[in-house]
């Protein structure tokens, strides 16, 4: 443990005891804003695969050559530009917390979208939870018949629960447009039921000391999958049961359809939701192609803002807009823009977070972060913070090493 994590966890239970003298007109606000962090019941992360340029998205440089072809668009919060390319999202601009100094470890997509996910570099010895894990493990409701932990959409890398087990897996969905495939018995339910114990018997008369362990994992995984398909609410799933309406207020395509989905599962109580988008490696006509992806993300993300507001579900759920890293200031021959760690966007709104704030800058280049520096780790401890999750809580691996959720994470002043 290093000094800086000692000093920072000595300050926190300093400070917890120092409250108790804190003045009783101050008592009252501290408690409604511990509650405010601590009540969400739910996360939604839409994971930019590929890496958003930020130029293009919410740190538009019109006034610079490295800004490109990108025009801006006032917010609904004055003083606060984005890209023109987000007309929705500039117009829900009131529930949005923007951090444009976030900066990462990795330039490579495997090892900086594991790093986002994980608040660590990979290694061989150790797979270190992602996100959706340890929401799950510390706030998910084990006795629901659905998920936990639910992913749409395709993309480069899903991530697992790695030390924690395939418990805090997540449940994987290609497209929101579909059903869950093999969900549907194709036997009747008491036969279904007839075969799932006699499963359960072969375990008992197959398992051995050394395989105990085994046995377990399978059954809880089966016992899951059977509570699934065998529940009314796989209804959750079926989003041609909104009305039409509200599916065109969303958009068209299947990152469309998976925040609509995503909006479902919270009402139904699923803790955390992943939905990718991809192709955002814009190292060709970046331009183009980035004004493409945002027109199919824009409506689908400021509606989902809108819908879970409206049901008086965002309080209580942390919605993550994000990527692995932003794209080169420098614009290459191919008229695109390359990997570029060094300084990138991230967006946050809902469960405490303060809407309608810029946090952080970079120069006129973009080249440089000239205000409040945001490491990948200060995110992710925000991020378990806002949902009441401990970051210092540690995790045993296999060969019995404690593991923290974060190390080095501090937690983003201004966002709360």
């Amino acid at each position: 443990m290093t000094t800086h994590q000692i000093n920072r966890r000595s300050w926190l239970q300093t400070s917890a005891t120092a409250l108790t003298s804190v003045a009783a007109w101050k008592s009252p606000i501290i408690a409604n804003a511990a509650a405010m962090r601590t009540n969400a019941k739910a996360c939604i992360l839409l994971w930019m695969g590929g890496g958003p340029s930020q130029f293009e998205t919410f740190s538009p440089k019109p006034d610079h050559a490295n800004g490109g072809e990108t025009t801006v668009t006032s917010t609904a919060v004055s003083g606060i530009q984005i890209s023109s390319q987000l007309p929705a999202t500039a117009a829900a601009m009131k529930d949005l917390c923007l951090i444009r100094s976030v900066h990462g470890p990795e330039g490579s997509h495997p090892r900086a979208s594991y790093v986002s996910h994980t608040g660590y570099l990979p290694t061989a010895s150790v797979k270190h939870p992602t996100i959706g894990a340890h929401v799950v493990q510390h706030i998910g409701d084990q006795e629901s018949e659905l998920p936990s932990f639910v992913h749409i959409g395709r993309s480069r890398g899903v991530f697992s629960a790695g030390l924690l087990g395939v418990e805090y897996d997540p449940f994987i969905l290609n497209s929101a447009n579909q059903m869950p495939a093999n969900t549907e018995l194709s036997t009747s339910k008491d036969r279904y039921v007839r075969r799932l114990g006699l499963l359960e018997n072969l375990e008992d008369d197959g398992s051995t000391e050394g395989s105990r362990q085994f046995v377990k994992a399978n059954r809880n995984l089966y016992g899951k999958a059977s509570r699934l398909v065998l529940s009314p609410q796989m209804k959750t799933f079926d989003i041609t049961q909104e009305r039409s309406d509200v599916r065109s207020s969303y958009g068209d395509g299947n990152f469309a359809a998976g925040c609509l989905m995503a909006r479902r599962l919270v009402e139904a109580g699923v803790t955390f939701i992943e939905v990718a988008s991809s192709n955002w490696d814009t190292h060709f006509d970046n331009a183009s192609r980035t004004n493409t992806l945002c027109q199919e993300v824009d409506k689908p993300y400021a509606q989902l803002l809108a819908d879970l507001k409206q049901r008086g579900l965002l309080d209580t759920t942390l919605v993550i807009w994000m990527g692995e890293f932003g794209r080169t200031p420098r614009i290459n021959s191919r008229a695109g823009r390359d990997h570029y760690p060094r300084a990138f966007n991230v967006a946050l709104a809902g469960a405490g977070v303060q809407g309608g704030q810029v946090i952080g800058a970079t120069d006129a280049s973009g080249n440089n972060i000239t205000d409040q520096p945001v490491s990948v780790n200060d995110l992710l401890t925000t991020i378990y913070d806002a949902l009441g999750i401990d970051s210092f809580h540690e995790n045993i691996s296999r060969i019995g090493r404690p593991i923290q959720i974060v190390e080095d994470g501090e937690i983003i002043d201004g966002v709360f």
